[in-house]
This record gives C-alpha cells, structure tokens and sequence, in this order.
C-alpha cells in the first residue's frame, strides 16, 4: 500500500514538475519576445530609391488663401437626405468652388477631369511612365444633415473659427481630405511637378446614403477602360492622440478592412383583438422576447481572427508593463485581451459582430392588440465572420417560428489588404505618415463604420482607409455629432501629407526590407 502511494505521490510530482517546466518556457519565450518585439522597424531602416521631392513651404498669403477655399466648402450644405435626396443645388454650387480654387487642376494638360453620375468627379493624373500601376485617392463631397438646434457651438455650416478650429460638417467627414487632396496636386503642378506613376481621384457625392450613384458609377466607369489600380486610399482611420489609454504618444492607424453589414427585420403577426381580452402572449411581448434573446446573447468573441490583433502588436512597444507583456504575446493572451476589450461598447466594436436594436415599431390604438410588430436591428460583421454565418447565429438566438426573420441589406466584410514589408500602398502611406509627423506611431487597424472604396474592391487588392486628421479624446463623437471642428494647423498637415504622398508613390519599387518579423 505504502508502495502504491509512494508511486502515485511520484506520479503527481512529475507532472507538476512538467507542468512548472511548461509555464517557465512559456514565460521565458513572452518574456524575450515582450523586450524584442518591434514590428515597426521594418522599411525604416531600409535603403529607400532617391528622389528629387518638392518641398512645400506654405507662406502666409497661401495660407489665407487655402483656409478661405476650405471655408468656403463647409460653408456650402452638400446634405444627403437619403439614397433618392440630395441637396443638388448644393452640389453644383460645390462644382462651381472647385473649378475656382484650383484652376491649375483643372487647366492642367496632365489632368483629364469628367463629372460622373452629374455630381461626382473623377479626376486622371497621367504619369510619364505607364508601365507603373496606376493609384486611386478618393473621398466624397455629401456630409450628413446637421442642424444648429442640436447644440452646436457654431452654425453648422458657418464654417466659423474657434479658437483655432474651423467649426462645421464635414470638416472631418469627408471635406478637409477632399480640399487637402486637391490643394496639394495645386500646389505641385504650380511648381512643374510631373508625376511618374500615374493615379486617380474620385469625388463621390452620396458616400453618406450608400455610394450607389457616385462611388458605383465611377468603378463603373474605371472598369469600362480596363484600370487596375495597386492600391486606393479612403477616408477611414485616423491619428489618435491619448485616445488609447495607457499608449505612450500618438498612433496613426491605417484601416486594413472594414467590418461587414446587415439591416434585419423580426416580425411577428397574428390575430388582432380588444386590450380587454388579451391572448396570453400577444405580438409586442413575442417580438420583445426575441429582441431581449438577441441582446443577452452577444455574437462570439472574435478578437484576435482579424486585424485587430496586428493593431495592438504594432502598439504594443508603446505601453508599459504590464500591458506590453500582455500585448506583445496575444499567441498566449489574445482571450484575455478579449474579456477586456468587449467591457466597453467603443472596444467591443473590435471583439465580436455587434448587434444594434436600432427601431421597434408596433400598435396603432392604446385599446387593440396589435396584430404586427418588427423590429429593425443593424449588425456591424467582424472579419472572421459571413453575412450568412451572422443570420445563422440570429435564427438560431432568436429560436422561434413566430418570428419571421429578413434581410433587408447586407454585406460580407470587405477583404483584408497587405500591410507587410511588400506591401507598396501601405509602405507608402506608413512613410508619409512619418515624414510629416516623425513621432506618431503606425499600426494597421479596422473600421467599424464603412466607407465608397468597399465598392472598390474588384479593382485592386489593397484599400487603405485613412486621413491624417488627429482625434484626442472626445473628438470621435463629433464625427456625424455636433460641434465638428478641425483645426486650421490639422488641416494645413493633410495638404502637406497628400503634397507628400503623390511624389512618395513615384518610386518605381520598395526597398528591400530590413526584416522586422519576429521568428517566435
């Protein structure tokens, strides 16, 4: 007996022992990656093709100049109302600005300019060699409606300065990279500037309600002339600065891929009646019911299946202990990273496909039971997941054949594009980025929101969603909220940025890479 114990007690000590060993090597390998994980060094360190780049200086007479036409822009209320609501006059008054604050654009015999779908623009820079691919920049002309009775600071469309800040929709969303895209091709053809890679700016008119008219037809038109583009630069991400807690410095993050989207309707019919005779469920209390099902069971945590695990691994040198261990070791963490994040509706966006109980509408009189109720519920997709694995997941929650389900719209999310050190497009941006602010951090990242280069997607592999307007905290909430504001030093960056981009794309190649990926 005391043998067989002894065995046994021999037994439990070894794999307590290999057990203790197991954890000491998992530890020792996060502990030599937490001090050697750096995947930013990559092409900084590389031997980058010499180029004769412009500088641009913006001397006190352009400045006033720039900030008048961007004013002007804001001042002018493009509104999208719906997909069949416009306000039109706007647009070709906004026409109208854009033919007279950059007339060297227009005039140009290097620029080839069409109105397309009558409001959208789309612009063709031809490059001396054509045998480079060609790129597409593209942002959008609508801003959503905004009225000065919500609590703005300023007329919506004032265009008004505060404190350094030019207030006003679309002063993030979608005009100060339009106007800084446009300015900064001005300003380089003024100066004889001649690119060698030829590229592309779409101006869509009804991003807001869809791009079904603007965004479309200019991939409409693109495709009919057979262009492949290597890559397109959107709207999107931003530079985020204090808006991560716990990161040291400002991050600008570069928009790989946007979540994907479905509007379902649930309804639930059945006989009318008298309130004095209730049945004893009626529509509304079924309705509710899988309504309730719906929110206390969340779509599966997903963190660490898409690109959201590269956007903390770019960041991760850039937190301290003992955030750094945690960030630079999601092979081991990544679950618990998830926990975390998904407390927080701004962080959960990044966790899972999220579901928005967005309108329930039911009854006509407070004395007859309805005999129809529906509920509308918009569902943001995470990369790891299909439109049709999200209904599935729905029908299987809600689990009742009373209630009919419905897609009213919906779509896949958009491919994930390269961000590796052969990745041209994003190489290209990530170095813009630093040429103009040298101390920001770079990280891939994700949209939750969506943006006119979904609708892209067949003409190249890599789409990049990001302007260099900066947020601090709170900033977020103006996007599409009251009190939207730029400043006019942030604005002045993204001429500068866009003036260095079109001469960064020039190269014919990237360098070869200073290899950053780490081998454990």
């Amino acid at each position: 007996m005391s043998d067989s114990k002894f065995k046994m007690f021999k037994f439990v000590k070894i794999i307590i022992s290999s057990l203790l060993i197991v954890v000491l090597v998992l530890f020792t390998v996060a502990f030599i990656r937490t001090l050697s994980l750096d995947v930013n060094v990559g092409l900084q360190l590389s031997h980058w093709e010499k180029t004769n780049n412009i500088s641009l200086v913006i001397d006190q007479h352009q400045r006033e100049e720039l900030l008048a036409n961007f004013k002007e822009a804001i001042r002018i209320p493009t509104v999208s109302f719906s997909e069949t609501e416009s306000n039109t006059t706007a647009l070709r008054e906004f026409d109208r600005l854009l033919r007279k604050a950059f007339p060297t654009v227009f005039s140009s015999s290097l620029v080839d300019h069409e109105l397309v779908a009558n409001y959208s623009h789309l612009f063709r820079v031809q490059g001396s060699q054509p045998d480079l691919a060609p790129y597409l920049l593209l942002a959008h002309i609508d801003v959503v409606p905004a009225t000065e009775s919500d609590g703005w600071e300023a007329p919506p469309f004032s265009a008004a300065e505060i404190d350094g800040f030019i207030y006003g929709r679309g002063t993030i969303d979608d005009k100060s990279p339009l106007m800084g895209i446009l300015q900064a091709l001005e300003y380089l053809l003024i100066k004889g500037y001649a690119p060698r890679r030829g590229f592309y700016i779409g101006l869509g008119h009804d991003e807001e309600v869809s791009g079904y008219n603007g965004a479309m037809n200019i991939v409409r038109v693109l495709k009919q002339r057979g262009v492949k583009l290597s890559f397109v630069l959107d709207e999107g991400l931003a530079v985020l600065d204090g808006v991560i807690s716990g990161l040291e410095g400002p991050a600008a993050l570069i928009g790989l891929s946007e979540k994907g989207s479905a509007n379902v309707k649930l309804s639930v019919s059945m006989a009318p009646g008298h309130s004095s005779m209730p049945p004893r469920e009626s529509s509304i209390g079924i309705l509710a019911a899988a309504v309730k099902r719906l929110e206390e069971s969340p779509m599966p945590r997903l963190f660490g299946h898409g690109p959201e695990r590269e956007t903390f691994e770019h960041l991760a040198h850039k937190f301290k202990l003992p955030m750094k261990f945690v960030m630079s070791n999601l092979w081991l963490f990544s679950p618990l990273l998830g926990r975390v994040l998904e407390r927080k509706p701004d962080t959960n966006a990044f966790v899972r496909t999220t579901t928005a109980v967005t309108m329930f509408n039911a009854g006509v009189k407070v004395n007859i039971i309805p005999s129809h109720a529906e509920a509308h519920v918009n569902l943001r997709i995470h990369s790891a997941h299909s439109l049709q694995e999200v209904l599935d997941l729905i029908e299987a929650t809600v689990g009742d054949q009373r209630v009919k389900i419905e897609l009213i719209h919906g779509f896949d999310p958009l491919p994930v594009s390269s961000s590796d050190e052969k990745s041209f497009g994003y190489q290209i941006i990530k170095r813009t980025v630093l040429d103009v602010f040298p101390t920001v951090t770079v990280a891939p990242g994700i949209c939750i929101g969506n943006t006119d280069s979904r609708h892209f997607k067949d003409l190249t592999n890599d789409i990049y969603r990001f302007a260099p307007v900066w947020f601090k905290p709170g900033d977020a909430q103006r996007f599409h909220g009251i009190n939207e504001r730029i400043s006019k030093n942030n604005y002045e960056e993204l001429v500068v940025f866009y003036f260095n981009l079109f001469q960064n794309c020039d190269i014919q190649r990237l360098p070869e890479p200073h290899s950053s990926v780490h081998e454990l």
